[in-house]
């Protein structure tokens, strides 16, 4: 670790929790009907769609609502791509994309993952990119955001049979939370160089010129072979390249804020309109965990005790800090094979140093460990970084930390309440060491509880073994591997992690828009989301009906050392211990591998 990289951790630390206690305080005040100004605004909409802002509903039907919104969402941006065409704000006259993608698609921007198997600026119009794809990136984080405040509910409130309006918690969500922050984030991007327009693509005459090989084609359009069966290749020249254009800002500070994390471009926040700066680059890490971190200031405050927050958001930053320090450093030792053959990798004036494969000079491997480590750590999977050109060890990171089941942070909302259900196994686990039925926040743990409670923890890791090994044992799986050995399998592995876990970022390598894939992923994307959802939807209806308990010299404390402590071994023991055998066989032998050559 160099001392820039120390100075980066340390001034991305400090920034991160000044910026996240008055948004907490913002969450609190807004998601529990204490903004004025906001209940006047709101009330006419209310009356306009017929919804009664003072009637609550129980969780099965809060979970119902909560369902068939986002299928609806889910049905809005498949038939916007598929006639995309048709739609205004498409100059570059795009077609409408094919079903599987399209579905694929749908279904990861509604599920918060925005796994991307198409190319941003050759596929997607304005319109399309602008009214499915950003306007879900505010519904999807939106959803994750009311189930965990239903969650502090449930243990807030006391004998009840309610635990809210969805409507009601959505609309504050999207009008006074995500929309202003995102506001604020797009102007602050717009002015580093990301663009935001609507103009057609610009052809510029470049400096050098370009040369590439393309298939020789034939009056009719087929591709020419020659003599061996292969395609016949010529060399093109041209001093020109066509740069792609449109409102990218506006949809880059929701993909960020709302750890969505789909890429205006392809290239995703390595792309120089879309990343311009070493700032925009650390404003985003800010952006991706700013939400996140706030919510658990926000559990304190509606816990009415600021030291239980405060106690998840330690164990949260102490996980991240370890592995977002062995991201950097891993990158930093280079290529053993490198040094091997006498190549000098050390960091100096004159090079970056490490393995800089992969990674944009501008930003340098400690911008861009950090990043990796930032938005596998939240369920955002922006990237800034080609994750395929990690070292073994280094491309471990990433997919660690999707594994542990996004609670490093996390997304917005599912990272607290992944990490709440986490804290109930750790005093069911407490519980049991000295005979006493486990208690959290005052309520009794019971049956119930723990079922639930199991089902949101092993519901992710049952779908991402069982894809990945239907995936390495079929012809269509293994067809799009393009990296034989550990390190394809590592590639579907991550593919399946990243999909379930609701991440969305790609290990790359993989030719992952199939509709092999495409089905696939997406009904791991789907079950990922909400067979964690309606558990702890489950568990916060069956919280907010018990009575609070009163604290005994048995009670364990929820808010000190010893806590965290706990909370962080259970979440490193249950939470990655599925994964080991699937983790040896890829990037800990390819690690091997590369070290032993």
């Amino acid at each position: 670790m160099t001392s820039q990289a120390w100075m980066l951790v340390a001034f991305f630390t400090l920034a991160l929790f000044v910026l996240a206690w008055p948004v907490g305080k913002a969450i609190d005040v807004v998601l529990n009907g204490r903004f004025r100004l906001g209940n006047i605004v709101e009330k006419p909409f209310y009356r306009l769609m017929g919804i009664n802002p003072q009637t609550e509903t129980g969780w099965v039907s809060y979970c119902i609502g909560l369902v068939i919104f986002n299928l609806l969402g889910l049905l809005l941006v498949f038939v916007i791509q598929k006639f995309q065409f048709y739609l205004p704000f498409n100059p570059q006259e795009f077609s409408g994309v094919s079903t599987d993608s399209s579905l694929n698609t749908a279904v990861s921007f509604v599920t918060n993952t925005n796994w991307q198997g198409y190319s941003g600026e050759s596929t997607m119009s304005y319109f399309t990119q602008m009214m499915a794809l950003t306007v879900q990136n505010f519904l999807s984080a939106a959803t994750g955001i009311v189930v965990v405040i239903v969650m502090i509910r449930g243990f807030v409130r006391k004998s009840v049979r309610t635990i809210g309006n969805v409507w009601v918690d959505l609309t504050r969500t999207t009008l006074w939370i995500l929309l202003p922050l995102s506001i604020i984030f797009s102007v602050l991007f717009a002015g580093q160089g990301v663009i935001q327009n609507l103009s057609p693509y610009t052809t510029v005459q470049t400096v050098e010129t370009q040369n590439w090989q393309e298939p020789v084609k034939s009056a009719d359009g087929e591709t020419v072979l020659d003599t061996n069966g292969a395609p016949k290749l010529e060399t093109v020249h041209s001093q020109t390249q066509t740069l792609p254009m449109g409102p990218a800002a506006s949809q880059l500070s929701i993909k960020l804020l709302g750890t969505n994390g789909g890429g205006f471009f392809n290239a995703n926040s390595a792309h120089p309109f879309e990343n311009p700066t070493p700032l925009s680059n650390f404003l985003q890490m800010i952006c991706i965990f700013l939400i996140p971190a706030a919510l658990c200031l926000t559990f304190g405050r509606m816990a009415g005790d600021m030291r239980q927050g405060i106690a998840i958001m330690v164990a949260m930053y102490l996980i991240f800090i370890v592995f977002a320090i062995a991201a950097i450093y891993f990158e930093q030792m280079g290529n053993p094979v490198l040094s091997h053959l006498g190549i000098d990798q050390i960091p100096g004036i004159a090079q970056a140093g490490g393995n800089m494969e992969g990674k944009e000079i501008r930003l340098g491997i400690v911008g861009t460990g950090l990043f990796t480590a930032v938005t596998t750590g939240a369920s955002c999977g922006a990237i800034n970084g080609m994750m395929d050109s990690l070292t073994p060890l280094g491309g471990a990171v990433p997919l660690v930390l999707m594994q542990l089941g996004e609670v490093v942070f996390g997304g917005v909302g599912t990272g607290l309440y992944n990490m709440l259900v986490f804290a109930i196994m750790a005093v069911f686990i407490a519980g049991l060491m000295i005979g006493r039925t486990p208690e959290y926040l005052g309520k009794k743990i019971e049956s119930f509880d723990m079922k639930m409670a199991c089902i949101s923890i092993l519901v992710t890791p049952l779908v991402v073994l069982l894809g990945t090994a239907v995936a390495t044992m079929t012809s269509a799986g293994v067809a799009g591997v393009l990296n034989p050995g550990p390190h394809g399998f590592t590639e579907i592995l991550y593919a399946f992690s990243s999909a379930a876990n609701n991440n969305g970022s790609a290990f790359a390598g993989l030719s992952a828009n199939a509709p092999f894939y495409n089905y696939m992923l997406a009904a791991a994307m789907w079950l990922g989301r909400f067979g964690g959802i309606i558990p702890v939807l489950a568990i916060a209806g069956s919280m907010a009906a018990k009575k609070k308990v009163a604290v005994t010299s048995g009670t364990l404390p929820t808010h000190g050392p010893l806590f965290i402590t706990l909370l962080i071994m259970t979440v490193l023991l249950i939470g990655l211990l599925n994964y080991v055998p699937s983790l040896a066989l890829g990037p800990v032998v390819e690690h091997l591998m590369l070290w032993a050559h």
